[in-house]
């Protein structure tokens, strides 16, 4: 579960950074931007209902 965790937090970060340097050199086509960002809303919302259920399955105690 942290392995998972932690790729899962890699990989946003990853992908933030890649849209980063899409609007920082400029001339970055607007849909790679926008395919990049919502992917990262798409991973933070996953590992949101990953923290959710893990804790309401006991996995993750409290």
């Amino acid at each position: 579960m942290k392995l998972l965790l932690v790729i899962v937090l890699i990989a946003i970060v990853l992908v933030l950074a890649h849209a980063m340097l899409l609007l920082v050199r400029g001339g970055a086509e607007p849909q790679k931007l926008a395919r990049a960002l919502t992917l990262r809303v798409g991973l933070s919302c996953g590992l949101f209902a990953m923290l959710v259920c893990a804790r309401l399955l006991g996995w993750w105690p409290g």
